[in-house]
């Protein structure tokens, strides 16, 4: 349950992504004046752009994490291989400081790496294990399809509303968007659900309003 958890709480940030920046640059662009084309033009842009963005930076993050739990991996196989026994009495400890007696332990860590000694040590003592284990493509895709969903929300608006209804349309809708997104974060984290939805919402319309003002003095400029 806690690595659904954990995923869905992943994809609800990456669709609230792709609703605030894409939403923002279309009100960005729409109160410059500009036609209806040149913003659908900059909202397929934004979605493009930062679902490729969201997928290069989650693929660098995780990449550097698993090479990090490599290098873990090896040195333990390492250790293993030098001092089994220094390793046995580690994994002992560590039974113990969780509840076990020192016999029960010792007895369990000489199943246990008897078993898969590496897999023991990995899990136990450096928290790694198959299910929370790195994974870059995983990530990357689960990132750029996640800010696409979002992102294609405030474009559909943009494309199906009129020109004279876009700008609210596409600010009411997103800010509604963002609201329903807190709720399910909140609801996946166990946190209020009013304070996640109003929090989200408060920080998109912020960053829509900024975005639309700065489009609107550049307007206003031109």
């Amino acid at each position: 349950m806690t690595h659904r958890t954990g995923w869905l709480r992943a994809s609800v940030l990456g669709a609230n992504d792709g609703i605030v920046s894409t939403a923002s640059l279309v009100l960005g662009v729409a109160a410059t004046g500009a036609s209806t084309k040149a913003i659908l033009v900059a909202g397929v842009a934004s979605l493009v752009a930062g679902a490729m963005s969201m997928a290069a930076g989650e693929y660098v993050s995780v990449s550097s994490q698993a090479d990090t739990e490599g290098a873990d991996l090896a040195r333990e196989a390492t250790e293993l291989a030098e001092d089994p026994k220094q390793e046995h009495a580690e994994l002992t400890a560590i039974y113990v400081k969780r509840g076990l007696d020192k016999d029960l332990a010792a007895r369990v860590a000489s199943q246990l790496m008897t078993h898969d000694a590496l897999a023991a040590h990995a899990r136990d003592e450096l928290g790694i294990s198959d299910t929370l284990a790195a994974k870059p493509v995983q990530a990357a895709l689960a990132s750029a399809a996640t800010f696409t969903a979002g992102a294609s929300l405030p474009l559909l608006m943009a494309l199906l509303l009129p020109a004279s209804a876009l700008m609210w349309g596409v600010a009411g809708s997103s800010l509604f968007f963002l609201a329903f997104l807190g709720l399910v974060a909140a609801w996946a984290g166990g946190s209020p659900l009013l304070v996640s939805a109003t929090r989200v919402t408060f920080w998109g319309a912020l960053a829509m309003g900024l975005t639309a003002g700065v489009g609107a003095l550049f307007g206003v400029a031109a």
